[in-house]
């Protein structure tokens, strides 16, 4: 005699079976995207979950018809996994499209839509919009994960203007007068700020790298550093290796610190000015603008320039477009060189035939 387990003497709803001990619904041909891809869903072990399941999966595909209901969906499950420091943005996006697209069906946008979208914005000096658009193309690319629709409606339809990239340049002079402020403390926020440039400028780190820097960091052959925005992708590590000038680097951030600390950079308090649930340095911001109007005020320095400049410089004046990229820890060189090659590219000229 069998020892599989019997088939439970119910009255199942319409589609459903059970099988392999576990309650299933055989998905209705052409309906498969709404259930995860598969012909025949498993909905649980007992009739309870089983219920629980279907209802579940049933009220899913119910709400989400419209573009509101999806973007609601997508606020909630995806931008709490981003940066911290993207989720403000991110929500102020949502809004903005729920405000044109709310009530629109899903099967209902066009390519056309999106440019209408990105036109307005442009004519209400919203750049073009790409902010808003880039969710609402990441949006959809979940819809079809989750089985609301089959395919993506505009995907590689919609090609927007690029912002130019910035071109400032912070010269070697600039640097030397901006290391100029200040220069017989040996503590103090400007020297934070030089010993911050200074070890900027030789790495290359960004600021969310350089403000996590903590004494585990520095190991027997360099500084290591696992990049923060990229952690969850790449994984990718760097290793600047010691040099005389690196680790003179890292005795001038120590000698600016104002207490001691695991942060290499740190408040008087000890702690380190990132807060990793906002993903702000409301601390350090403070500190770098105030050290800008007094580079603005007291040197030669006329044109203005930010922090990430600094990063462009690095990379500017890296030996070649390789050692960039490495610098920079960048996967993609083309990045490196359309953002942070800022210098002009040197051509010897041809010899005159004439």
């Amino acid at each position: 005699m069998s020892n599989a387990k019997k088939v439970p003497k119910l009255k199942l709803p319409n589609r459903w079976c059970f099988l392999h001990n576990a309650f299933y619904y055989r998905v209705p041909k052409g309906e498969e995207s709404k259930w995860d891809g598969k012909q025949t869903f498993r909905l649980g072990k007992t009739l309870t979950e089983a219920y629980k399941s279907w209802a579940e999966r049933l009220d899913k595909i119910e709400k989400i018809k419209t573009i509101g209901a999806l973007l609601d969906e997508y606020a909630l499950a995806v931008i709490p996994t981003k940066a911290p420091s993207c989720h403000t943005s991110q929500w102020a996006f949502v809004q903005k499209l729920k405000l044109v697209f709310g009530d629109t069906p899903l099967e209902n946008i066009k390519p056309r839509d999106v440019y209408a979208f990105a036109k307005k914005s442009s004519q209400q000096g919203k750049s073009s919009g790409r902010g808003e658009i880039e969710v609402l193309r990441h949006a959809f690319t979940k819809a079809v994960e989750w089985g609301y629709i089959d395919r993506h409606p505009f995907i590689g339809q919609v090609r927007l203007p690029k912002n130019p990239p910035r071109d400032r340049y912070i010269e070697d002079w600039e640097v030397e007068e901006m290391f100029k402020l200040d220069s017989r403390r040996k503590k103090g926020s400007v020297k934070m700020v030089q010993a911050y440039l200074r070890l900027k400028l030789m790495t290359g780190m960004s600021r969310g790298d350089l403000l996590r820097l903590t004494s585990s960091n520095l190991t027997e052959n360099g500084i290591l550093i696992q990049r923060h925005k990229t952690a969850k992708s790449t994984g990718k590590r760097t290793l600047y290796r010691w040099t005389p000038e690196l680790k003179a680097a890292i005795d001038a951030v120590v000698q600016a610190r104002p207490c001691r600390s695991p942060f290499l950079f740190c408040n008087a308090e000890g702690k380190g000015y990132l807060n990793e649930e906002t993903g702000l340095a409301n601390g350090f911001d403070s500190i770098w603008g105030r050290f800008v109007d007094r580079v603005m005020k007291e040197t030669k320095v006329t044109r203005r320039f930010t922090e990430h400049d600094f990063r462009a410089k690095a990379a500017s004046d890296a030996d070649s477009a390789e050692h960039a990229r490495a610098l920079l820890s960048h996967s993609d060189i083309n990045t490196t060189n359309r953002v942070y090659r800022r210098k002009p590219e040197e051509v010897i000229p041809l010899t005159s035939v004439v």
